[in-house]
């Protein structure tokens, strides 16, 4: 059995905050021109939402820019994934929350129009990102292909968030990722890492240069990197994903071998998690307290 999923990764530099998404939807257009056999585009981190200022001053036009989900930039969206008949995954937006907040949101909508997912970063980098953190993690399904998973950016850092998405049944993890510091090479790192230790394939699509450092890339299950950007340039980064390597990969274990999710028996007595105490609690997140 095969599940192929034609993927287009837009590595582009981001749009200012203000632009039209005019602008944008000729943008995926154009992508979906070159690659007509593309069903899902994904987009880096807050794509639509680029800002021409540092520091405060960037905080106070990310608020500004802020909308519901049930506001005017979503239904646009929608329109246009509808318009396009492919999965579109515009990147993560500003979200003014129902109590105010400010959330860097990732968005999927699907072929017919609809909004299917929204995940809102759990691990905001801090002190940097001004966004209030998120309280769970979304998957989303692909009809005849697989279940999907969201994870942006810095959540990258923290396995938890691999491993829940993959406990949820995701097969594929995108990871939209603005990173614009010298820490690119260990982010594709541990985009490896986590195909590798959840069984999973990780899309990871970054920002271009010149804010952007690029190198946005496509791992398997195993670990492998199927595609990957050169550089930092304006790319469209291509691949055709089958999800049925996760049940392969699963089946018959890592290189033939590891197979994680069977490690435990019925007989086998429950590891007390200290750390967690059940739960990740940011009181008691430091080793030692």
């Amino acid at each position: 059995m095969s599940r192929p999923l034609p993927l287009a990764l837009a590595q582009l530099p981001p749009r200012p905050a203000h632009a039209p998404l005019s602008g944008f939807a000729a943008e995926a257009e154009s992508i979906l021109a070159r690659f007509p056999h593309t069903r899902m585009a994904v987009f880096p981190e807050l794509h639509l939402c680029g800002v021409d200022t540092l520091g405060a001053e960037a905080h106070e036009q990310l608020r500004e820019i802020a909308e519901p989900l049930d506001g005017p930039r979503v239904k646009e969206l929608a329109e246009l994934a509808g318009d396009l008949g492919v999965w579109l995954l515009p990147g993560s937006v500003c979200e003014r929350g129902p109590a105010g907040e400010l959330f860097n949101t990732a968005l999927a909508f699907s072929p017919q129009g609809q909004l299917a997912a929204w995940y809102r970063k759990v691990f905001p980098w801090r002190p940097s990102e001004p966004y209030d953190p998120g309280d769970r993690f979304v998957v989303f399904d692909v009809p005849e292909a697989g279940r999907i998973g969201f994870a942006i950016c810095y959540d990258a850092w923290f396995p938890e968030v691999a491993r829940h998405l993959a406990w949820r049944g995701a097969e594929v993890i995108v990871n939209p990722v603005m990173t614009t510091t010298s820490d690119r090479a260990q982010e594709v790192v541990l985009a490896r890492a986590n195909a590798i230790v959840n069984q999973v394939h990780v899309v990871s699509v970054n920002t271009a240069g010149p804010l952007g450092s690029g190198h946005s890339l496509v791992v398997d299950p195993e670990g492998r990197i199927r595609a990957e950007a050169p550089g930092d340039g304006t790319t469209i980064l291509t691949d055709v994903i089958d999800l049925d390597d996760v049940t392969r990969v699963r089946t018959h274990g890592t290189a033939g071998v590891n197979r994680m999710w069977d490690q435990f028996t019925d007989t086998d007595a429950p590891i007390e998690l200290p750390l967690y105490g059940g739960r990740i609690d940011p009181r008691t997140w430091r080793p030692g307290v």
